[in-house]
């Protein structure tokens, strides 16, 4: 969404984000990252505010995960988590401290009762590479543990019946380019995929685990294409926010994902 100001392009974002609950009507709402915009955020508690204040208008429940452009507004990512926290609806949890900020399970009960009827994991794919190999940040091993750890301890919780598992982050992984050029994709691609120049095996724990359904990604503005690689649905969100880069013939919007118990 990138929010920064409150300049005109953030009320076009607003008015977007407006018209699609609306027609939608959700229970939940998911930020995949560079919810501000970065150094060009003066105030980022405001920034946050404004990205929130369609969700919190309706009374909706919301998560975030972190992009790459969030904390370049001079605010620590631990700094932007309490400023989530302030605001009314916010699930974001800060996760196991050990790996980082923001990597944590949310979990949807069924109907009836207290059983899980399917589970959310929030992902922080970091921001910048790490080493000289340049590029984007990724999923550390770390990260990979923990989150294998959990979806191991959520099989043995569910005694035989798992709950379908999908994944939210910013940077897509490696294997979008792969999906790609299998060419079994449904949507656009319309620029490179900028994932991580290493492959850190994410993709390959989640396919092991067995009850990961799908993983959403942000971070590309001009690509919002899906399909299935491996049994996993690897999908991008659809770009929100004006105040960035895109393009006149490629419609902002956002992805609507609806789950149906025992499904």
């Amino acid at each position: 969404t990138h929010f920064e100001n409150g300049d005109a392009k953030d009320a076009r974002t607003s008015a977007l984000m407006a018209q699609v609950l609306d027609a939608e009507l959700p229970d939940l709402v998911i930020f995949t990252g560079d919810v501000i915009g970065g150094e060009n955020a003066r105030d980022p508690a405001s920034a946050w505010r404004m990205a929130a204040a369609p969700l919190v208008e309706r009374g909706l429940s919301w998560v975030a995960v972190f992009g790459n452009h969030d904390d370049e507004c001079g605010a620590s990512r631990r700094q932007l988590l309490a400023i989530q926290q302030q605001i009314p609806g916010c699930l974001t949890r800060p996760g196991l401290v050990s790996v980082g900020l923001a990597n944590f399970l949310l979990r949807i009960r069924a109907a009836e009762g207290r059983k899980t009827a399917a589970v959310l994991c929030c992902l922080d794919t970091n921001s910048y590479a790490e080493t000289a190999i340049g590029g984007y940040g990724w999923v550390r091993a770390d990260q990979i543990r923990w989150c294998r750890q959990s979806l191991q301890r959520l099989e043995r919780a569910a005694a035989g019946q798992v709950p379908p598992v999908l994944v939210f982050l910013h940077i897509p992984l490696p294997e979008f380019n792969e999906l790609w050029q299998q060419g079994i994709c449904l949507g656009e691609k319309n620029e490179e995929v900028c994932c991580p120049r290493i492959n850190t095996g994410l993709f390959a724990a989640l396919h092991l685990a067995g009850n990961v359904r799908g993983l959403f990604a942000g971070h590309d503005h001009l690509n919002d294409f899906d399909g299935r690689l491996h049994g996993i649905s690897l999908c991008y969100g659809r770009a929100t926010g004006y105040n960035t880069y895109g393009s006149e013939d490629f419609l902002h919007g956002a992805r609507v994902i609806r789950l149906r118990e025992g499904e």
